[in-house]
C-alpha cells in the first residue's frame, strides 16, 4: 500500500510540475518568469464576458441542480447525537477563534506585529471548534480518535496547497497583498497557514457525515457506472495531462483545469491500479461521501473568504471572463471551484489512512 501511494503521488508530482512548463515551452515563452519566488504576476486576463459567464452558470446549475432538488424535496428524520455536552476544549476553540478574528480585522497599534500572521490562528481555532461540534454530535471526533492522523494532515496539507500555488503561476487567478517578504520568509510564513487546509476540510466533512440526511437522501441516489473503467481512466489521465499542458498555452480559457486536473489524475491512477476510491460508491448510487466532501470545502471556503476580506495580509482574485458579483473577494461563480477541491482534499486524506473505503474512517 505504501509503495502504491508513493507511486501515485510521484506520478502526480511529475505531471503537475512538468506539463504546465511544457505548455510554456510549446508556446515559445520564456520559462524564468514562471519560476520566480516569490511568484510575480505575469498573466494578462481577458475582460468579463456575459456569454461565457452565462455558459458557466448553466453548466454549474446542470451539475448541482439534481442534488439541490433531491436535498430540498425529500423529507428525513433528523439523527440526534448521543447527547454529549459540548466539550470544554470546544469553548476554548471558539474563544481562540474570536480573539484571532478580532486581531485579523482590527487595526490597533498593539496588534501590528500580528497582523500579517492571523490566518493560522484563525484556522487552528476553527479546527478545534469543528472537532468539538463533531464530538457533540457523534460522541467522538478525529482529533480524539486519530490524533496522529490529524498531525499528519498538517505537513501533508502544506505540500498539497503548494502544488496549487505552483499551478496558479500559469493562470494567475489569485495574488497576495499586504505583505512584503523575502523568499525564505515567504516560504515559511505561507507554509504555516497552508498546513491548516486539510485538517479544516476533513474535520468539516466528518461533522457533516455525523448527520443523518447525507446518507438518507444521497445513499441511494443516481447510480453512475462506467463500462471499461480502466480504459476510461487511461483516457482521463491523458486528457488531464493534455489539459495541464494547455493551461500554459491558454490560461484564460482553461483556468478551471487547475482545480479539476489533480483529482482526475489521482482517481484515474487509483482505478488503473484496481483500488477503491472516493467515486467508487457512486456506481451503486451512494453519493453521500462525495457530497459531504464537496460541501465541506465549500463551507470552509465561505470562512476563508470572509476572514480574508478585512485582513491586512490577504489574497485577491483576477479571473478572466467571469469576475462578477463578488461575495467578499471571490466572484460568485468562483465558489463552485470549492466543490472539486473538496474531492481533492478527500482523496489525499483517504489515501493517507490506507483504507479501501473512504467512508469507513469517518
Amino acid at each position: 500500500m505504501m509503495k502504491r501511494t508513493f507511486i501515485k503521488f510521484f506520478i502526480l508530482t511529475l505531471m503537475l510540475l512538468g506539463f504546465p512548463l511544457l505548455g510554456i515551452v510549446l508556446s515559445n515563452r520564456p520559462l524564468l518568469p514562471y519560476l520566480e519566488f516569490p511568484p510575480q504576476r505575469h498573466i494578462v486576463h481577458a475582460p468579463f464576458s456575459w456569454s461565457i459567464f452565462t455558459g458557466y452558470c448553466i453548466l454549474i446549475l446542470l451539475v448541482i441542480l439534481p442534488f439541490l432538488i433531491r436535498g430540498l424535496c425529500r423529507r428525513h428524520a433528523s439523527k440526534r447525537g448521543p447527547g454529549n455536552s459540548f466539550p470544554w476544549w470546544g469553548w476554548v476553540g471558539i474563544l481562540w477563534t474570536l480573539l484571532a478574528w478580532l486581531v485579523a480585522w482590527s487595526r490597533f497599534s498593539w496588534t501590528g506585529p500580528m497582523q500579517p500572521h492571523t490566518f493560522t490562528p484563525l484556522w487552528l481555532g476553527y479546527i478545534i471548534t469543528i472537532n468539538a461540534l463533531t464530538y457533540r454530535r457523534k460522541g467522538t471526533c478525529m482529533l480524539i480518535k486519530r490524533p496522529g492522523f490529524v498531525l499528519m494532515l498538517f505537513p501533508a496539507s502544506a505540500a498539497f496547497w503548494w502544488f496549487f500555488e505552483y499551478l496558479n503561476r500559469f493562470v494567475g487567478n489569485w495574488y497576495y497583498v499586504g505583505v512584503d517578504f523575502g523568499p525564505w520568509e515567504y516560504f515559511w510564513y505561507a507554509t504555516l497557514p497552508f498546513s491548516t487546509v486539510l485538517p479544516a476540510v476533513m474535520g468539516t466533512r466528518e461533522w457533516l457525515l455525523g448527520f443523518s440526511w447525507p446518507l438518507e437522501r444521497f445513499g441511494e441516489f443516481l447510480p453512475l457506472r462506467i463500462p471499461n473503467a480502466k480504459v476510461f481512466s487511461w483516457a482521463v489521465l491523458i486528457a488531464a495531462a493534455s489539459g495541464l499542458t494547455a493551461i500554459g498555452i491558454l490560461p484564460n480559457a482553461l483556468f478551471p483545469l487547475l482545480w479539476i486536473s489533480p483529482v482526475l489524475i489521482l482517481i484515474s491512477l487509483q482505478t488503473i491500479m484496481g483500488e477503491t476510491h472516493i467515486l467508487s460508491p457512486i456506481t451503486v448510487g451512494d453519493w453521500h461521501v462525495v457530497l459531504c466532501s464537496a460541501l465541506a470545502a465549500l463551507i470552509c471556503g465561505c470562512f476563508w473568504e470572509m476572514w480574508n476580506f478585512y485582513s491586512l495580509a490577504k489574497w485577491k482574485y483576477s479571473i478572466p471572463f467571469v469576475y462578477a458579483l463578488p461575495i467578499f473577494e471571490m466572484p460568485l461563480l468562483g465558489y463552485a471551484g470549492y466543490l472539486p477541491f473538496g474531492l481533492e482534499c478527500a482523496v489525499v486524506a483517504d489515501m493517507m489512512v490506507k483504507k479501501t473505503e473512504p467512508s469507513k474512517w469517518t
